[in-house]
């Protein structure tokens, strides 16, 4: 067992970080939708949101960080960055670098998100929804473990979720004001904090 350690690694980080991302996607419809109380989204959930999507992130890192050094499969780091280079599940690896790709347009464009022009960061933040899609397609298609009933129920019970909540995030008054708009929300909360300082909370 132990001299497949980093193959083991890499399948449980890759399913942390696609949980991570679905608690995001859902987070997000969840806002945009107004879903919750009120119309503007708490602090606190803003902030939930930003650290999940961060989290995320690192756990696509050491999934990917495990394939390259497993000796199982023999990935190297071709194979994880260039669509289609690898000869193991061709299609199904390059779903998953396509997904790491838009995850890490996402992140960076949610960091500078005060020095880009707003349609711009809202397209960016837009392409989520495909990354939560590619991102599932590639656990359906190259997780060694899609096939369990366990994971089946659970992946079968997100989609069903996400599913919902963008009919209804489509269905509902999608033109967002300024004011109440998501990004609105984040920025004013961004803003508040280099006000007060970074020990207000």
């Amino acid at each position: 067992m132990m001299t497949h350690t980093a193959w083991y690694i890499a399948r449980a980080t890759g399913y942390v970080a696609w949980g991570l991302l679905t608690v995001t996607v859902v987070l997000g419809l969840v806002f945009s939708a107004r879903l919750g109380r009120g119309k503007v989204t708490p602090a606190w959930l803003l902030d939930l949101h930003r650290f999940v999507g961060g989290a995320s992130v690192i756990f696509t890192g050491l999934h990917v960080g495990g394939l390259i050094v497993d000796n199982y499969v023999h990935f190297n780091v071709i194979d994880v960055l260039v669509p289609f280079a690898s000869e193991w599940r061709p299609g199904a690896v390059a779903l998953g670098v396509i997904a790491m790709y838009l995850l890490a347009a996402v992140e960076i464009s949610s960091l500078a998100m005060k020095r880009l022009p707003r349609t711009w960061w809202r397209k960016i933040h837009m392409s989520s929804h495909a990354l939560f899609w590619v991102a599932t397609f590639h656990l359906l298609t190259a997780g060694t473990d899609a096939d369990s009933p366990v994971s089946q129920v659970v992946t079968a019970l997100v989609i069903s979720l996400v599913v919902f909540l963008t009919l209804v995030r489509v269905l509902s008054d999608g033109r967002l004001t300024q004011r109440s708009s998501p990004r609105t929300n984040i920025e004013a909360h961004t803003v508040d904090r280099e006000r007060v300082g970074p020990t207000a909370e």
